[in-house]
């Protein structure tokens, strides 16, 4: 049975939440921008009358201001689309329970099995299109197709607010003739790559013999071929499978470059929390820890220690990133921005092997510790509880 695959994008998301909540912007260009005074003052979304005037995500806010004078710079309020995002969800999974997520604001649904019930693929699109707009406020692009690649091809087509289909029988018609930079998985990088040996088009990317896209490409370049003449039978995930992540981190950019320890100490300590707190949220741990450090010429490093053995805990976390940070000498210039991250996750309680140093009940207190704090930190929000160490310096 040939399936019926939907990839759903809602449009200019966080710009539509802020219009969502304030009508009065509706009729107004407008961006949801990073805070220039923080130095994270980049464009993150923008509505469609910002973007008649050119402006782009991820260019910075002066220039999108250059672009258009009367440019409204909204704040993000990530809270919010985490809300919206779940409501979203939640209309898919009236459809089918094989909803996968690809993004705050994407997502793919396989109503192979739905179509008996509620129609065929462009009338179940319609169907869902029509109550994201009349329920929730909102606009979404839908494409449907027979793959999941295609599908998202199909919504990215037309926008906003559109459903574009893609059947197995024209395929070939509609998106051969497109640059290739329209197939998912290929980058600037890629696109330059193929340009060099004549392939503008997915058509030109489907008719190129797969020895020769494996020996420029790799093994890529035959999954790419393989993407243009319509193959990909990769599923759309369950709506309750789970994906254990290979990594979690957490960065910050300093409001001003600082050589200050205990700005260092208090940052990763304030990060280590946030991650600690998702490894038990996911009842995962963690058993490398990494740094991350740019220095004021923009020049970055990346430094990395194995732990004795897994932990969840914040504390040992914050204190691995301590040490990395004296070890590698990262104080000798000015730091612009710094994060830390944890890798090799593993299921909580793995077996390790302990030694006589080892103080398993002192752990247990400490994780102990850390749940309450948590609880504590649901219920009355994240700055309910601080470490001391943050009293002592300023804001970053």
């Amino acid at each position: 049975m040939q399936r019926t695959i939907l990839h759903c994008d809602l449009n200019n998301f966080f710009a539509s939440v802020a219009c969502h909540d304030n009508p009065q912007l509706c009729s107004k260009p407008i961006a949801v921008c990073g805070s220039v005074k923080e130095r994270r003052g980049i464009v993150l979304a923008k509505n469609e009358l910002a973007k008649s005037f050119g402006v782009k995500t991820a260019e910075p806010v002066w220039q999108a201001q250059a672009k258009c004078r009367d440019l409204i710079i909204v704040a993000p309020d990530y809270d919010r689309y985490l809300r919206f995002s779940a409501l979203v969800t939640q209309i898919y999974s009236e459809y089918t329970d094989q909803v996968e997520a690809f993004g705050i604001d994407e997502c793919w649904l396989d109503v192979t099995g739905s179509r008996l019930l509620f129609g065929d693929g462009e009338q179940i699109a319609e169907r869902i299109r029509n109550r994201v707009k009349n329920e929730l406020g909102l606009t979404v692009s839908i494409g449907v197709s027979f793959n999941k690649v295609f599908a998202k091809l199909g919504s990215d087509l037309k926008k906003p607010d559109a459903i574009t289909v893609i059947p197995y029988t024209e395929y070939k018609n509609i998106v051969w003739p497109l640059k290739i930079s329209c197939l998912l998985g290929i980058g600037p990088n890629t696109e330059k790559k193929l340009h060099n040996i004549g392939i503008f088009t997915i058509g030109n990317l489907a008719a190129t013999n797969p020895a020769v896209l494996k020996s420029f490409l790799g093994k890529n370049g035959e999954l790419l071929g393989s993407l243009a003449n319509g193959h990909d039978p990769s599923p759309v995930k369950h709506l309750t499978f789970r994906n254990i992540p290979k990594s979690i981190g957490r960065s910050n950019t300093f409001i001003k470059d600082t050589t200050s320890s205990l700005v260092i100490r208090s940052l990763l300590f304030s990060l280590s929390d946030e991650i600690a707190s998702i490894l038990r949220t996911e009842c995962l741990e963690a058993k490398t820890v990494q740094i991350f450090v740019r220095h004021n010429d923009f020049s970055s490093n990346v430094f990395q220690t194995i732990l004795k053995h897994p932990t969840q805990l914040s504390t040992v976390i914050a204190k691995e990133g301590m040490l990395l940070f004296q070890k590698h000498g990262c104080y000798d210039r000015p730091i612009r921005a710094a994060g830390i991250r944890v890798l090799d996750l593993c299921e909580k309680h793995s077996a390790y092997q302990l030694d006589i140093f080892d103080n398993p009940e002192k752990e247990t207190k400490l994780l102990t510790i850390e749940n309450c704090v948590d609880t504590i930190r649901n219920r009355f929000g994240k700055q309910s509880v601080s470490r001391a160490v943050s009293l002592f310096c300023d804001k970053f």
